[in-house]
Protein backbone atom coordinates (compact mmCIF):
# COMPACT_ATOMS: atom_id res chain seq x y z
CA UNK A 1 0.00 0.00 0.00
CA UNK A 2 2.68 2.14 0.79
CA UNK A 3 4.47 1.73 -2.46
CA UNK A 4 1.17 2.70 -4.44
CA UNK A 5 0.82 5.69 -2.54
CA UNK A 6 4.93 6.83 -2.65
CA UNK A 7 4.12 6.22 -6.77
CA UNK A 8 0.66 8.04 -6.66
CA UNK A 9 1.84 11.20 -5.30
CA UNK A 10 5.94 11.42 -7.53
CA UNK A 11 3.30 10.84 -10.63
CA UNK A 12 1.05 14.35 -9.41
CA UNK A 13 4.10 16.05 -8.37
CA UNK A 14 6.16 15.43 -11.68
CA UNK A 15 3.39 16.28 -13.37
CA UNK A 16 2.68 19.68 -11.69
CA UNK A 17 6.50 20.64 -12.02
CA UNK A 18 6.61 20.11 -15.43
CA UNK A 19 3.40 21.85 -15.89
CA UNK A 20 4.83 25.01 -14.03
CA UNK A 21 7.54 24.82 -16.05
CA UNK A 22 6.00 24.47 -19.57
CA UNK A 23 4.18 28.07 -18.44
CA UNK A 24 7.81 29.44 -17.81
CA UNK A 25 8.98 28.84 -20.94
CA UNK A 26 6.36 29.84 -23.01
CA UNK A 27 6.29 33.52 -21.02
CA UNK A 28 10.07 33.79 -21.95
CA UNK A 29 9.60 32.49 -25.33
CA UNK A 30 6.78 34.94 -26.13
CA UNK A 31 6.70 37.45 -23.72
CA UNK A 32 10.06 38.61 -22.11
CA UNK A 33 13.02 36.50 -20.93
CA UNK A 34 13.65 36.57 -17.09
CA UNK A 35 17.44 35.26 -16.43
CA UNK A 36 15.66 33.75 -12.96
CA UNK A 37 12.65 32.45 -14.32
CA UNK A 38 14.78 30.24 -16.75
CA UNK A 39 16.89 28.80 -14.29
CA UNK A 40 14.19 27.85 -12.17
CA UNK A 41 12.62 26.27 -14.79
CA UNK A 42 15.25 24.09 -15.20
CA UNK A 43 15.74 23.04 -11.78
CA UNK A 44 12.33 22.58 -11.99
CA UNK A 45 12.94 19.59 -15.05
CA UNK A 46 15.48 18.35 -12.66
CA UNK A 47 13.16 17.45 -9.92
CA UNK A 48 10.51 16.22 -13.12
CA UNK A 49 13.76 13.87 -13.70
CA UNK A 50 13.63 12.90 -9.68
CA UNK A 51 10.16 12.60 -9.44
CA UNK A 52 10.00 9.96 -12.39
CA UNK A 53 13.49 8.24 -11.66
CA UNK A 54 11.45 7.62 -8.06
CA UNK A 55 8.82 6.58 -9.62
CA UNK A 56 10.13 3.61 -11.94
CA UNK A 57 12.44 2.73 -9.08
CA UNK A 58 9.34 1.85 -6.21
CA UNK A 59 7.60 0.31 -9.43
CA UNK A 60 10.43 -2.00 -10.00
CA UNK A 61 10.84 -3.15 -6.40
CA UNK A 62 7.28 -3.43 -5.83
CA UNK A 63 6.46 -5.38 -8.93
CA UNK A 64 9.89 -7.24 -8.70
CA UNK A 65 10.73 -6.41 -12.26
CA UNK A 66 11.61 -4.05 -14.57
CA UNK A 67 8.69 -1.49 -15.18
CA UNK A 68 7.71 -1.97 -18.70
CA UNK A 69 5.20 -4.32 -18.31
CA UNK A 70 1.93 -2.01 -19.44
CA UNK A 71 1.65 0.73 -21.34
CA UNK A 72 0.98 2.99 -18.56
CA UNK A 73 4.58 2.13 -17.25
CA UNK A 74 6.34 2.35 -20.86
CA UNK A 75 4.84 5.82 -21.17
CA UNK A 76 6.43 7.16 -18.05
CA UNK A 77 9.57 5.59 -19.12
CA UNK A 78 9.23 7.66 -22.52
CA UNK A 79 8.02 10.71 -20.85
CA UNK A 80 11.48 9.87 -18.59
CA UNK A 81 13.85 9.72 -21.97
CA UNK A 82 12.06 12.99 -22.88
CA UNK A 83 13.58 14.58 -19.77
CA UNK A 84 16.91 13.55 -20.45
CA UNK A 85 16.95 14.66 -23.86
CA UNK A 86 15.82 18.23 -22.49
CA UNK A 87 18.21 17.97 -20.03
CA UNK A 88 21.38 17.18 -22.37
CA UNK A 89 20.05 20.13 -25.11
CA UNK A 90 19.97 22.67 -22.14
CA UNK A 91 24.19 21.34 -20.93
CA UNK A 92 25.06 21.43 -25.01
CA UNK A 93 23.51 25.43 -25.19
CA UNK A 94 22.10 26.71 -22.03
CA UNK A 95 20.55 29.95 -24.05
CA UNK A 96 18.90 28.04 -26.85
CA UNK A 97 15.08 27.94 -26.82
CA UNK A 98 15.04 24.32 -28.00
CA UNK A 99 13.76 23.35 -24.59
CA UNK A 100 10.76 24.81 -25.55
CA UNK A 101 10.02 22.02 -28.07
CA UNK A 102 10.95 19.14 -26.13
CA UNK A 103 9.48 20.31 -22.46
CA UNK A 104 6.20 19.26 -23.10
CA UNK A 105 6.41 16.22 -24.74
CA UNK A 106 7.47 15.28 -21.23
CA UNK A 107 3.81 16.78 -19.91
CA UNK A 108 1.35 15.28 -23.30
CA UNK A 109 2.91 12.15 -22.28
CA UNK A 110 3.06 11.83 -18.75
CA UNK A 111 -0.41 13.34 -18.75
CA UNK A 112 -2.10 10.80 -21.15
CA UNK A 113 0.12 7.89 -19.14
CA UNK A 114 -1.95 9.66 -15.72
CA UNK A 115 -5.32 10.29 -17.09
CA UNK A 116 -5.81 8.98 -20.57
CA UNK A 117 -5.33 5.41 -19.39
CA UNK A 118 -7.63 3.44 -16.98
CA UNK A 119 -7.13 2.98 -13.56
CA UNK A 120 -6.81 -0.88 -14.21
CA UNK A 121 -3.46 -0.09 -16.12
CA UNK A 122 -1.86 1.90 -13.69
CA UNK A 123 -1.39 -1.45 -11.53
CA UNK A 124 1.80 -3.43 -12.25
CA UNK A 125 1.20 -6.26 -14.35
CA UNK A 126 2.49 -10.23 -13.97
CA UNK A 127 4.64 -10.68 -16.93
CA UNK A 128 3.55 -13.46 -19.33
CA UNK A 129 6.30 -16.43 -20.11
CA UNK A 130 7.26 -14.71 -23.24
CA UNK A 131 8.45 -11.89 -21.42
CA UNK A 132 10.68 -13.39 -18.39
CA UNK A 133 13.70 -12.85 -20.45
CA UNK A 134 17.13 -11.10 -19.19
CA UNK A 135 16.27 -9.51 -22.33
CA UNK A 136 13.47 -7.62 -21.70
CA UNK A 137 15.07 -4.64 -20.21
CA UNK A 138 17.74 -4.90 -22.97
CA UNK A 139 15.47 -4.85 -25.76
CA UNK A 140 12.39 -2.77 -24.69
CA UNK A 141 14.76 -0.24 -22.49
CA UNK A 142 16.68 0.56 -26.66
CA UNK A 143 13.26 1.11 -28.22
CA UNK A 144 11.71 3.72 -25.82
CA UNK A 145 14.85 5.45 -26.08
CA UNK A 146 15.13 5.66 -29.45
CA UNK A 147 11.42 6.57 -29.58
CA UNK A 148 11.98 9.25 -27.56
CA UNK A 149 15.22 10.55 -29.33
CA UNK A 150 13.53 10.01 -32.63
CA UNK A 151 10.04 11.78 -31.69
CA UNK A 152 13.05 14.67 -30.49
CA UNK A 153 14.76 15.08 -33.13
CA UNK A 154 11.95 15.15 -35.50
CA UNK A 155 9.93 17.65 -33.42
CA UNK A 156 12.89 19.48 -34.02
CA UNK A 157 12.47 18.86 -38.05
CA UNK A 158 9.18 20.10 -38.02
CA UNK A 159 10.01 23.28 -36.24
CA UNK A 160 12.70 23.77 -38.90
CA UNK A 161 10.24 23.32 -41.75
CA UNK A 162 7.73 25.70 -40.09
CA UNK A 163 10.66 28.84 -39.60
CA UNK A 164 12.12 28.06 -42.82
CA UNK A 165 8.69 28.45 -44.86
CA UNK A 166 8.16 31.44 -42.99
CA UNK A 167 11.49 33.01 -43.45
CA UNK A 168 10.73 32.07 -47.38
CA UNK A 169 7.37 33.84 -47.01
CA UNK A 170 8.38 36.81 -45.18
CA UNK A 171 11.35 37.38 -47.34
CA UNK A 172 8.54 37.01 -51.08
CA UNK A 173 7.15 39.59 -49.19
CA UNK A 174 9.78 41.51 -48.91
CA UNK A 175 10.42 41.54 -52.66
CA UNK A 176 7.17 42.68 -53.07
CA UNK A 177 7.54 45.55 -50.71
CA UNK A 178 10.92 46.68 -53.23
CA UNK A 179 8.65 45.99 -56.65
CA UNK A 180 6.55 48.66 -55.38
CA UNK A 181 8.74 50.93 -54.11
CA UNK A 182 10.34 50.61 -57.79
CA UNK A 183 7.82 51.30 -59.49
CA UNK A 184 6.74 54.50 -58.03
CA UNK A 185 4.94 54.28 -54.73
CA UNK A 186 7.86 57.01 -52.85
CA UNK A 187 5.99 57.28 -49.19
CA UNK A 188 8.81 54.56 -48.02
CA UNK A 189 11.00 57.51 -48.42
CA UNK A 190 9.09 59.91 -46.44
CA UNK A 191 10.69 59.37 -43.70
CA UNK A 192 14.75 58.23 -43.64
CA UNK A 193 14.92 57.44 -40.34
CA UNK A 194 11.77 54.82 -40.21
CA UNK A 195 13.16 53.32 -43.54
CA UNK A 196 16.62 52.71 -41.70
CA UNK A 197 15.12 51.26 -38.74
CA UNK A 198 12.68 49.00 -40.65
CA UNK A 199 15.72 47.51 -42.81
CA UNK A 200 17.32 47.35 -39.53
CA UNK A 201 14.74 45.20 -37.81
CA UNK A 202 14.68 43.28 -40.61
CA UNK A 203 18.16 42.09 -40.89
CA UNK A 204 18.09 41.47 -37.52
CA UNK A 205 15.41 39.01 -37.62
CA UNK A 206 16.56 37.05 -40.51
CA UNK A 207 19.44 36.96 -38.86
CA UNK A 208 17.87 36.00 -35.54
CA UNK A 209 15.70 33.51 -38.01
CA UNK A 210 18.98 32.33 -39.45
CA UNK A 211 20.81 31.54 -36.37
CA UNK A 212 17.73 29.55 -35.18
CA UNK A 213 17.55 27.21 -38.57
CA UNK A 214 21.07 26.50 -37.75
CA UNK A 215 20.79 25.53 -34.14
CA UNK A 216 17.41 23.58 -35.04
CA UNK A 217 19.35 21.62 -37.56
CA UNK A 218 22.45 20.79 -35.83
CA UNK A 219 20.62 19.12 -32.50
CA UNK A 220 18.26 17.46 -34.84
CA UNK A 221 20.52 15.79 -36.60
CA UNK A 222 22.37 14.64 -33.78
CA UNK A 223 19.39 13.72 -32.23
CA UNK A 224 18.50 11.61 -34.88
CA UNK A 225 21.78 10.00 -35.21
CA UNK A 226 21.64 8.91 -31.57
CA UNK A 227 17.84 7.58 -31.91
CA UNK A 228 18.78 5.62 -34.97
CA UNK A 229 21.56 3.96 -33.12
CA UNK A 230 19.07 3.12 -30.04
CA UNK A 231 16.71 1.66 -32.68
CA UNK A 232 19.46 -0.39 -34.21
CA UNK A 233 20.37 -2.16 -31.26
CA UNK A 234 16.86 -2.31 -30.10
CA UNK A 235 16.06 -4.20 -33.19
CA UNK A 236 19.09 -6.36 -33.44
CA UNK A 237 18.47 -7.37 -29.40
CA UNK A 238 14.92 -7.93 -30.49
CA UNK A 239 15.42 -10.45 -33.46
CA UNK A 240 18.07 -12.29 -30.67
CA UNK A 241 15.32 -12.17 -28.39
CA UNK A 242 12.56 -13.61 -30.99
CA UNK A 243 15.14 -16.72 -32.09
CA UNK A 244 15.24 -17.65 -28.24
CA UNK A 245 11.31 -16.98 -27.87
CA UNK A 246 9.77 -18.09 -31.19
CA UNK A 247 12.45 -20.14 -33.03
CA UNK A 248 12.96 -17.12 -35.45
CA UNK A 249 15.19 -14.32 -35.58
CA UNK A 250 12.24 -12.64 -38.07
CA UNK A 251 8.89 -13.16 -38.49
CA UNK A 252 7.68 -10.18 -40.26
CA UNK A 253 5.36 -9.44 -37.56
CA UNK A 254 3.52 -5.88 -37.78
CA UNK A 255 5.62 -4.49 -35.05
CA UNK A 256 8.43 -6.16 -36.61
CA UNK A 257 7.60 -4.65 -40.09
CA UNK A 258 7.02 -0.94 -38.85
CA UNK A 259 9.88 -0.34 -36.96
CA UNK A 260 11.74 -1.66 -39.95
CA UNK A 261 9.96 1.19 -41.77
CA UNK A 262 10.89 3.14 -39.32
CA UNK A 263 14.38 2.55 -39.27
CA UNK A 264 14.53 2.90 -43.21
CA UNK A 265 13.58 6.04 -43.44
CA UNK A 266 15.47 7.19 -40.63
CA UNK A 267 18.23 5.69 -42.62
CA UNK A 268 17.11 7.68 -45.57
CA UNK A 269 17.14 10.34 -43.42
CA UNK A 270 21.02 10.15 -42.64
CA UNK A 271 21.72 9.61 -45.79
CA UNK A 272 20.72 12.81 -47.12
CA UNK A 273 22.02 14.65 -44.45
CA UNK A 274 25.41 12.99 -45.53
CA UNK A 275 25.39 13.35 -49.26
CA UNK A 276 27.33 15.88 -50.23
CA UNK A 277 25.41 16.23 -53.55
CA UNK A 278 22.05 17.23 -51.87
CA UNK A 279 20.84 20.71 -52.16
CA UNK A 280 19.18 22.59 -48.89
CA UNK A 281 19.68 19.39 -47.56
CA UNK A 282 18.39 19.98 -43.90
CA UNK A 283 15.48 21.16 -45.13
CA UNK A 284 14.85 17.91 -47.34
CA UNK A 285 15.95 15.97 -44.42
CA UNK A 286 13.55 17.59 -41.95
CA UNK A 287 10.76 16.74 -44.05
CA UNK A 288 12.02 12.87 -44.27
CA UNK A 289 11.98 13.71 -40.54
CA UNK A 290 8.72 14.61 -40.42
CA UNK A 291 7.56 10.84 -42.32
CA UNK A 292 9.19 9.28 -39.31
CA UNK A 293 7.55 11.15 -36.67
CA UNK A 294 4.35 9.79 -37.94
CA UNK A 295 5.46 6.48 -38.45
CA UNK A 296 7.14 5.99 -34.68
CA UNK A 297 3.78 7.06 -33.41
CA UNK A 298 2.59 3.60 -35.96
CA UNK A 299 5.27 1.47 -34.36
CA UNK A 300 4.82 2.29 -30.94
CA UNK A 301 0.96 3.37 -30.13
CA UNK A 302 -1.00 2.24 -33.52
CA UNK A 303 0.13 -1.45 -33.90
CA UNK A 304 -0.86 -1.28 -29.53
CA UNK A 305 -4.27 -0.83 -30.62
CA UNK A 306 -4.71 -3.11 -33.39
CA UNK A 307 -3.59 -5.94 -30.56
CA UNK A 308 -2.18 -8.64 -33.71
CA UNK A 309 0.80 -10.71 -34.22
CA UNK A 310 3.25 -12.06 -31.75
CA UNK A 311 3.49 -8.57 -29.69
CA UNK A 312 -0.41 -9.20 -29.08
CA UNK A 313 0.08 -9.55 -25.71
CA UNK A 314 1.39 -5.44 -25.69
CA UNK A 315 -2.06 -3.92 -26.92
CA UNK A 316 -2.99 -1.54 -23.89
CA UNK A 317 -2.43 -4.68 -21.42
CA UNK A 318 1.00 -5.31 -20.98
CA UNK A 319 3.75 -4.01 -22.91
CA UNK A 320 4.18 -1.62 -25.37
CA UNK A 321 7.73 -1.87 -26.73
Amino acid sequence: MIFVTLEHILTHISFSIILIVIMIYLMNFLVHEIEGLRNSSEKGMIATFLSITGFLVIRWISSGHFPLSNLYESLIFLSWNFSIIHMILYLGNPKNYLSTITAPSVIFTQGFATSGLSTEMHQPAVLVPALKSQWLMMHVSMMLFSYAALLCGSLLSVALIVITFQKKFSFLNLKKKRKSFFFGEMEYLSEKGSVFQNTYSISFQNFYKYQLIQHLDYWSYRIINLGFTFLTIGILSGAVWANEAWGSYWNWDPKETWAFITWTIFAIYLHTRANPKMKDKGTNSAFVASIGFLLIWICYFGINLLGIGFHSYGSFQLISN
